[in-house]
């Protein structure tokens, strides 16, 4: 079960999509992710633009939202976690505030507005990482005081973009988030 840690929509419960290629961030880690995002260094939630990658349930983005996010846009590519998406979407009633971008994160097109919050929660060990970073650095996503968090194992050892800087880092488990900002 996955369900909504703190904020408006707090323990509303999530559509999952059955299968072992989900796998949505525990509600233990969220706590740990967002409880460092209160830290003056980050963005305000507070009206911010959020960008979801990797969706699946769609729980980062929609933990935003319930912390006073104005808006988050989720990409996810996979049949069974878009129907979740806009289930999701849906049982929340947060149509005017969320947008599902239906494409590969290592692909993205060039953003006109850029976002303050990125969340990547990408597969384990199968080298989509690095290109998904080059892809938000080329393609303008994130804000000037932008923050990136990533999701990987604890034992994976990817090089990061060159003109990030890596803030802060957790594990707990086989679970590692990684805190990125532009140099």
């Amino acid at each position: 079960m996955t369900r909504i840690i703190a904020g408006q929509y707090r323990g509303r419960r999530l559509h999952v999509p059955t299968g072992i290629d989900v796998r949505p961030t525990t509600d233990r880690m969220r706590e740990r992710v967002f409880s460092m995002l209160l830290h003056p260094r980050y963005p305000d939630m507070t009206g911010a633009r959020v960008l979801d990658l990797f969706a699946g349930t769609g729980a980062l983005g929609f933990e935003c939202l319930s912390r006073g996010a104005g808006h988050a846009t989720f990409v996810e590519n996979a049949p069974k976690s878009l129907a979740c998406l806009q289930k999701n979407i849906t049982s929340l009633n947060v149509e005017g505030q969320s947008h599902i971008l239906r494409t590969h994160a290592q692909a993205l097109p060039v953003c006109e507005h850029p976002y303050d919050f990125i969340f990547m929660d990408p597969p384990y060990r199968v080298g989509l990482i690095e290109p998904t970073l080059e892809s938000l650095v080329r393609g303008h996503w994130i804000s000037h005081k932008g923050v990136i968090i990533c999701e990987l194992a604890h034992d994976d050892d990817t090089a990061f973009q060159r003109s990030l800087t890596l803030i802060d880092e957790r594990s707990q488990g086989q679970q590692r988030v990684v805190f990125l900002m532009q140099k």
